[in-house]
């Protein structure tokens, strides 16, 4: 089957969000941690859910993944995953291991659940202690407003934002063994983004029956040609966490690696969250154009990714594109410095359809052309390296002048 026939067996729900999954509740709430926005959410299973996380590579790891590393540990389920904006709880200490272990108590006393069911994720600001007293009460207020509505999803979006312009969501549905299969998944991200893990928070629920286990290599695989292909400054942060939730509902027979529909479960999971990490690709700080590398011809799929992973991490590209300008040159020495296996007098390069290199040698281009296409909203950048069969893609954003804008009066 090719990946076009594929791909139509996974479809978009319309309207669709984290809590259409079936068992999944969310709710969003104001503590007064920010001064006006939402600031607290909790994302809520009806049933102990197989759970799988993949997080921060940043040695410096904040307190709240600690303590979630420790509640999946022990069991592989989670039943609740509280959130809170505006403060991130990174390098404070045993203090803040000891508010982030009174978050999930709390959590896990409010929901009538056992403290390892609880997942605890923080973001915003570095070094600054929690406003405990201000978190502990929403968190005692939240569970009475938990829904399964889009609305309630989109609050639970809201609440964990910093300084996304926008919500960040998908749903996907499939079948398995005959039993539709719901995807669904919010995420925030807009600086301190960089292809190490998943430089962001994302949270996705599925009501697909599998076990921690075989969930946890499904999500593994799939964060690799996802939120690890997806770069805006190059900043890996400490709080980054990606967290799985499977509630087991759509009662399909047990997905393994052996069931037939494995692969359709893997292309489920992989376009909700290539879905996700494209929105924040599009949403870096300050950014107005969404950039996507295509390589192919490289000697396997991860040589590719390589390559369009430093193609779009690119400061100079980056800039270039937000310039119109169709300086190639940057996307060569990006090429260059990759570090993956090249022949430089192979090399094809197409910005959109204008290609401006062949065989390593310069094409000529209208530079009408290109500044009119550049002008765009959604850049695509081909590169063909023509030594093997590899495909990698990667996602980015343009850099401005008020990426710097907002990054210089972050904590103000």
């Amino acid at each position: 089957m090719d990946t076009a026939t594929k791909h139509l067996l996974v479809t978009p729900v319309e309207g669709g969000s984290i809590t259409t999954p079936k068992g999944f509740h969310t709710a969003g709430i104001h503590t007064g941690v920010k001064r006006y926005k939402l600031d607290l959410g909790v994302l809520y299973c009806e049933v102990p859910a197989s759970s799988a996380a993949v997080y921060t590579l940043n040695k410096v790891q904040a307190a709240p993944i600690k303590v979630t590393k420790e509640s999946i540990a022990k069991e592989g389920k989670l039943q609740a995953v509280i959130v809170n904006s505006g403060n991130a709880n990174a390098c404070t200490g045993t203090k803040g291991m000891e508010d982030a272990y009174t978050m999930r108590k709390t959590t896990a006393e409010v929901f009538e659940i056992p403290e390892h069911y609880v997942a605890v994720s923080s973001t915003g600001v570095i070094g600054e202690f929690l406003q405990m007293e201000k978190i502990v009460n929403g968190i005692k207020k939240i569970k009475t407003l938990t829904q399964m509505d889009f609305e309630s999803a989109e609050r639970f979006n809201e609440a964990i934002l910093t300084t996304d312009t926008i919500n960040k969501r998908a749903c996907f549905q499939t079948t398995i063994g005959g039993k539709t299969v719901t995807f669904g998944g919010v995420a925030k991200g807009s600086g301190m983004i960089h292809p190490n893990m998943a430089t962001m928070l994302a949270f996705v629920t599925t009501d697909a029956n599998i076990e921690p286990k075989w969930l946890q290599i499904a999500l593994s695989k799939v964060i690799d040609e996802t939120f690890n292909r997806i770069t805006v400054d190059g900043d890996t942060s400490t709080n980054d966490t990606v967290v799985t939730l499977a509630s087991g509902l759509a009662n399909n027979d047990q997905l393994t690696k052996d069931h037939p529909d494995w692969d359709q479960f893997v292309l489920g999971l992989k376009m909700t969250c290539e879905h996700l990490a494209k929105k924040i690709a599009r949403d870096g700080e300050g950014a107005t154009k969404l950039i996507e590398v295509q390589v192919k011809g490289a000697l396997n799929d991860q040589e590719a990714g390589k390559v369009a992973k430093s193609i779009v991490g690119s400061d100079l590209v980056k800039s270039a594109i937000y310039g119109t300008d169709a300086n190639w040159g940057r996307i060569i020495c990006a090429i260059g410095y990759s570090e993956a296996e090249i022949n430089p007098d192979t090399i094809d390069i197409a910005i959109g359809e204008i290609q401006t290199l062949k065989d390593g040698m310069p094409i000529p281009f209208s530079e009408e052309e290109a500044t009119q296409y550049l002008s765009t909203e959604n850049i695509v950048i081909y590169v063909d390296l023509k030594i093997g069969h590899g495909f990698g893609k990667a996602w980015g954003c343009d850099l401005t002048y008020d990426y710097v804008r907002i990054n210089a009066g972050y904590r103000t």
